[in-house]
């Protein structure tokens, strides 16, 4: 098939291009660096120039590519895991997920593009007892930016979903880990836990989804090639609360413990999304996913790594 990409060169897009490219896909990909596009080119991908929020440039980009799907994954995430940086960058992610990403939609469907995929967020389930899974309410009534996000995503996937004449397919992922990410071994959150600067809150119990980079481009692949029209929740076997990931994590690294701090204390430092990331987040169900997609994650690294450090 041929399919356009928007949002090629993230820590996400490249492992999605190499693995198109391997199942023998005609890939173009949006990019608005004459640099990157070369990178690109290299690759063989065929590059189109184009900033995601000219919306006329981005429309004769996909009308003269004509593909038959297009894989957004537009995003402008901060190369450091803190909440100042967060907050930082709240502004122009959103302005790039809502406005380009609006760009982009409609110029798939000018193009008359058949399918249409777009990256989505697992982890904003209303709190509650179990596994969230595509059919559970968002965490509107949650910490501000947690409630703000969910509300992105819901505007978001409603667009994508209700445009006529298109399959829209929205992949909410997990947490990322893996080459490239902020919790890689190299990332920053890595080298927050080093310095235990990433504590425990509370009792530590919000579950954690995570997702390997490279499974989200296996599952995003998948959807493309045989999803059905919807929402998919791409993440991990195994949903964790912090108090075990986070401590297995820093054994992973060879850091010390991670420190425990108090709900109050955290709400001093961090705030309220701080309380909501450690201590009320809802783990999500792959089995939509693992169903449809024949999605199989591979198992969180720093647990293989740490029962095979135990076993020797």
């Amino acid at each position: 098939m041929k399919i356009f990409v928007a949002g090629a060169t993230g820590v996400i897009g490249r492992p999605l291009i190499a693995q198109l490219i391997a199942k023998g896909h005609d890939v173009v990909a949006l990019t608005r660096s004459s640099e990157n596009a070369q990178t690109l080119a290299e690759q063989g991908v065929e590059p189109a120039l184009a900033d995601v929020f000219d919306a006329d440039a981005v429309k004769a980009a996909l009308v003269r590519a004509q593909p038959e799907v297009v894989i957004e994954q537009l995003t402008a995430l901060p190369k450091t895991y803190t909440g100042e940086s967060m907050s930082a960058a709240v502004a122009f992610n959103q302005r790039i997920r809502l406005e380009g990403g609006a760009n982009v939609l409609a110029a798939a469907q000018a193009a008359g593009v058949r399918r249409y995929l777009r990256q989505s967020i697992a982890f904003w389930g209303v709190p509650g007892t179990g596994l969230a899974n595509e059919e559970t309410t968002l965490a509107f009534d949650a910490s501000p930016a947690v409630a703000a996000d969910a509300h992105t995503v819901t505007e978001i996937e409603r667009r994508l979903l209700e445009t006529p004449n298109i399959e829209g397919i929205a992949l909410r992922y997990g947490f990322f880990y893996g080459s490239g990410t902020w919790f890689a071994a190299d990332g920053d959150a890595a080298n927050q836990v080093r310095q235990q600067q990433f504590p425990i809150v509370g009792n530590g119990e919000g579950v954690w989804s995570w997702l390997h980079i490279e499974d989200a481009a296996f599952a995003t692949v998948a959807a493309a090639e045989q999803g059905n029209p919807g929402i998919y929740l791409i993440t991990g076997d195994r949903p964790l609360e912090v108090r075990e990931w986070l401590s297995a994590y820093a054994r992973w690294l060879n850091a010390p413990p991670p420190p425990q701090i108090s709900v109050e204390e955290a709400l001093k430092v961090g705030g309220a999304d701080a309380v909501y990331y450690g201590t009320q987040m809802r783990g999500a169900s792959n089995a939509k996913a693992k169903r449809e997609l024949n999605f199989q994650p591979r198992s969180l690294e720093w647990l293989v790594g740490t029962a095979a450090a135990h076993a020797s």
